[in-house]
């Protein structure tokens, strides 16, 4: 194989400091290290002579860290993200991964809004994310300097992020894969809104966005009004906005994200306490009561192996009921909530003493949920399989003065090909001002 030469450049730009547990670990010390361990019963006479296609299949089962290491070796490894052959099998064989992103968050800023630039840093606004491995406990940084200033991250699915415009109006999207550098830019909503809840979804063979709430009804005003939907598949059917609802009367929408299950977004109404749901095909929304809504405190919705969760913290003051965080699963009917799990209640007594009333953020991906501690570096991870309750260690690449933690379901993937529908649009890229 022919050596990969320094000098030539990568057609993007990442970051991937490697840690676990808390701690740094350098990348050539990671890799010098796993070479001394394996030398002793690897020989090099028969690896070497591998077929292309198994040495392939073996590489597009690595996690994307390793794999962007792998590319250093020679030339050929180098161009694996840019050939087809190889981009098909990795789409094929690739494990998923229950992987999480998360942004640095100002704690006075409401909404999606992020600060959109790392001041003390000299980052100017190279946006930064960090990725979480909870099989592994381990964080990386990625950067996002490809995305224009103005705009901060909304919505993830199939490993492509969302970031939607901060200024007030017609909201534009951006569809983001940090991995590789690709920037897709979506036509911009017909309505003008302020801060509105996004959703998205991302299939094999077709992209769903959905803008609810925040209608501007005036310069100075806002209300929760309408949705508006984007929505185009493999069989040439697209509607670009064209597809808007009436959302129910009264509602107010507050956390400004959507989880999307078995057909439907989801997202948590206030005052009092219950779900909105949007459903996609009948393009109908409609409301579903919270359980214990009464006695919620910081509910969120995450999705978890297909199925729509509700975490909350319980509080019964006058009742001799223990306060705790509790776990709601949604039933088939739709209608009717489940209690499936509990948080300890030593932990929670822990996690109360921690939290002192500030709230929490909820977010979760295949078999994990991640609960945040506003205010505070702190969060809980819980495997819903193992059925296991663990502190995540603080995530080392930032300062948690004036930020907190937000965080989105992330699959890293190296491809999301239904991307490439969005070229039948013609749509000329908008310049943005950095």
């Amino acid at each position: 194989m022919e050596g990969f030469h320094p000098s030539m450049t990568s057609p993007f730009s990442y970051t991937f400091p490697i840690s676990g547990a808390g701690s740094s670990t350098n990348t050539s010390n990671l890799t010098s290290a796993t070479y001394s361990t394996s030398t002793l019963w690897m020989n090099s006479r028969i690896w070497s002579k591998l077929p292309q296609r198994l040495l392939e299949r073996v590489i597009a089962f690595l996690p994307p860290p390793a794999f962007f290491r792998a590319r250093c070796v020679c030339k050929r490894w180098y161009a694996l993200l840019f050939s087809n052959t190889f981009l098909e099998l990795y789409l094929q064989v690739s494990p998923h991964r229950h992987w999480f992103m998360f942004f640095k968050h100002h704690k006075t800023r409401k909404s999606y809004i992020y600060k959109n630039s790392n001041n003390g840093s000299g980052c100017g606004s190279c946006e930064e994310g960090y990725l979480f491995d909870p099989s592994d406990m381990a964080w990386y940084r990625i950067s996002f300097a490809i995305v224009p200033s103005g705009f901060s991250p909304a919505s993830s699915s199939a490993g492509l992020l969302c970031w939607v415009s901060d200024e007030a109006g017609p909201k534009t999207m951006l569809l983001c894969n940090p991995l590789v550098g690709s920037l897709t830019q979506l036509p911009p909503t017909l309505r003008p809104r302020l801060f509105p809840s996004i959703g998205l979804t991302i299939s094999p063979t077709c992209i769903d966005v959905t803008v609810a709430g925040d209608d501007m009804i005036s310069p100075y005003a806002v209300k929760n009004l309408t949705s508006e939907s984007f929505h185009i598949d493999g069989g040439g059917f697209y509607s670009l906005w064209g597809t808007t609802s009436s959302l129910p009367r009264l509602c107010s929408l507050e956390s400004g994200r959507m989880v999307y299950a078995e057909g439907k977004f989801y997202c948590m109404n206030c005052s009092p306490f219950s779900v909105l749901a949007y459903d996609i095909t009948s393009n109908n929304w409609f409301k579903i009561q919270a359980p214990m809504r009464r006695f919620l405190r910081s509910p969120n919705l995450v999705e978890c192996k297909g199925k729509l969760l509700l975490v909350a913290a319980v509080e019964k003051s006058k009742l001799n009921v223990p306060k705790s965080l509790r776990v709601w699963s949604l039933q088939a009917c739709g209608t009717m909530w489940v209690e499936s799990e509990r948080m300890p209640q030593q932990l929670y007594i822990q996690f109360a003493e921690l939290e002192v009333g500030n709230g929490f953020e909820c977010v979760g991906h295949g078999e994990f949920i991640v609960i945040m501690i506003r205010g505070t570096d702190k969060a809980l991870l819980f495997d819903i399989c193992r059925k296991r309750w663990q502190w995540i260690p603080p995530c080392p690449y930032i300062a948690h003065d004036g930020f907190e933690l937000h965080g989105f379901a992330y699959e890293p993937r190296l491809a999301t090909p239904v991307t490439t529908l969005l070229d039948q649009l013609a749509l000329p890229f908008q310049t943005f001002t950095a």
